[in-house]
């Protein structure tokens, strides 16, 4: 036993006496965490967190030069990849605080003593839960660099900030639920990497294949797509954080979900004996089957079908609309600000109305989205009387270089299920979108550089205090 090691067990011998001994999971989450970040675990998996964090950062800055991704999406961009990355971490090693300590035999001597299972795993999934705030840290000075000075840094740090929060207590809770239940590390390691992989492929399909009413439905109970889509929609297309509610609930019951599972469940059935693993791995996994084919056929059969529908009557004749700008030409991350007026010009009142934006993008190039450009795309107007008219603001961000033409279009809402309406489309606003110039003519390279690096002198520190500890330390009595 070292020197350090024989005063801290004097010191709580000491404590004991005076009836003021620490609580047990106090004691595991002070030796975990030492463990952890001194043992070179927790530095070797940040030093591979700020790699990929730099390669992705140099290699988004790349794509946006050539193919003008603005500052707020590259922020949103960032953030999320810090989240997913950072969810790893956490993963690895809520996967192995339990049935890796079970393999190296390291959990056993806390038979000796009286700890509780639930104890136990608190203790643990503090000390596990530690390097996130890190990871997270790590990924501010990528988002403050191509962020470029846009004023979505300080929104998307903090909504990025309680999302990863939320999935990281989810995602590391979830994979100590393993980690109790398997018979073997590597079956906890491998049952963790592949659930993670599950959630986060779907973040990666494109747009087209998220559409539709079991896209919408995946998008709204996968944790991780929930979150991205919270953070696109509320960054990038300027909605309400009380809007896209939906979406943030999935973080919030992934984190609860897990918690009770892990301390209400999974927790007081823990073995610490290498002996007394659960052979039942299989039944969650059988469970979690069930569930998944089951959410999918409930989606296929909520599916609504087609249905043809005569019109028998049309309603929009006397209607007009029009705009008060026919051309502009901005730089690209520029707001453009337009109003339209929609003037009843028959005899008879009209319908309650819809105004509607669309914007395309002329000659070749990808389709445009309403919803990356403007945060309304729709605005109801009540029944105008004969000749009354209706003034309505509009707010479109340019986010991409090119020519687009913006249009306005009004519909009458139809009298009843077999019927239809006219709609009636203003004249085009042409939009003419330059690209934007770089705020940091330095890029990120210095900072995807000196982060991996100041991370590598960072953790090289214990090794050398270790071993000048080792080398003055007294020899043994033999």
């Amino acid at each position: 036993m070292s020197v350090a090691q024989e005063r801290r067990s004097e010191r709580v011998k000491v404590a004991e006496r005076h009836g003021i001994a620490p609580p047990v999971w106090w004691l595991v989450f002070r030796r975990e965490f030492i463990d952890l970040w001194t043992g070179g675990r927790v530095m070797l998996l940040l030093i591979l967190f700020s790699l990929v964090m730099s390669v992705t950062s140099a290699l988004r800055q790349f794509e946006s030069e050539l193919s003008l991704i603005p500052p707020v999406e590259m922020a949103f961009l960032t953030i999320l990849s810090g989240i997913s990355f950072g969810l790893f971490v956490g993963l690895v090693i809520g996967a192995d605080s339990i049935s890796g300590e079970r393999e190296r035999a390291t959990l056993e001597p806390l038979l000796l003593t009286p700890a509780r299972p639930r104890q136990v795993v608190f203790g643990k999934f503090l000390a596990a839960m530690s390097p996130w705030p890190v990871t997270f840290l790590l990924t501010i000075p990528y988002v403050v660099v191509l962020a470029q000075g846009n004023d979505v840094v300080k929104e998307g740090l903090l909504l990025g900030a309680l999302l990863g929060g939320l999935l990281a207590i989810a995602f590391t809770g979830f994979a100590m639920i393993l980690s109790i239940w398997a018979r073997s590390n590597r079956a906890s390691l491998f049952a963790s990497l592949v659930v993670y992989l599950v959630f986060l492929i779907p973040t990666q399909w494109p747009g087209s294949a998220q559409k539709g009413d079991l896209g919408y439905l995946i998008q709204q109970f996968n944790p991780l797509q929930a979150s991205s889509e919270f953070l696109e929609k509320v960054l990038v297309n300027n909605r309400t954080v009380a809007e896209k509610m939906p979406y943030l609930l999935a973080a919030i019951f992934a984190a609860v979900g897990a918690l009770a599972v892990l301390f209400l469940y999974a927790a007081p059935r823990l073995r610490l004996d290498r002996d007394g693993t659960r052979s039942a791995l299989a039944r969650p996994g059988r469970l979690a089957g069930l569930l998944l084919v089951g959410g999918i056929a409930a989606a296929l059969v909520a599916m609504p079908a087609g249905r043809a529908q005569a019109a028998s009557t049309v309603a929009g004749q006397g209607l007009q609309i029009s705009v008060n700008l026919q051309y502009k030409t901005v730089n690209a991350g520029d707001e453009v600000e337009f109003t339209t007026v929609t003037t009843n010009t028959g005899g008879a009142a009209t319908a309650p109305l819809n105004v509607a934006m669309n914007i395309v993008k002329t000659g070749k190039g990808d389709p445009v989205d309403p919803e990356d450009w403007s945060p309304e795309r729709t605005q109801q107007v009540a029944s105008l009387a004969p000749g009354e008219s209706s003034e309505q603001s509009w707010t479109v961000e340019a986010i991409l270089e090119g020519d687009y033409m913006v249009y306005m279009t009004v519909l009458p809402q139809p009298s009843g299920r077999n019927a239809t309406s006219q709609p009636v489309s203003s004249s085009g606003i042409h939009l003419t979108v330059r690209a934007f110039e770089k705020a940091n003519p330095g890029g990120v390279l210095p900072v995807a550089i000196a982060t991996p690096v100041a991370l590598m002198l960072i953790a090289v520190v214990p090794i050398v205090r270790r071993r000048r500890a080792d080398s003055t330390a007294p020899p043994d009595d033999m």
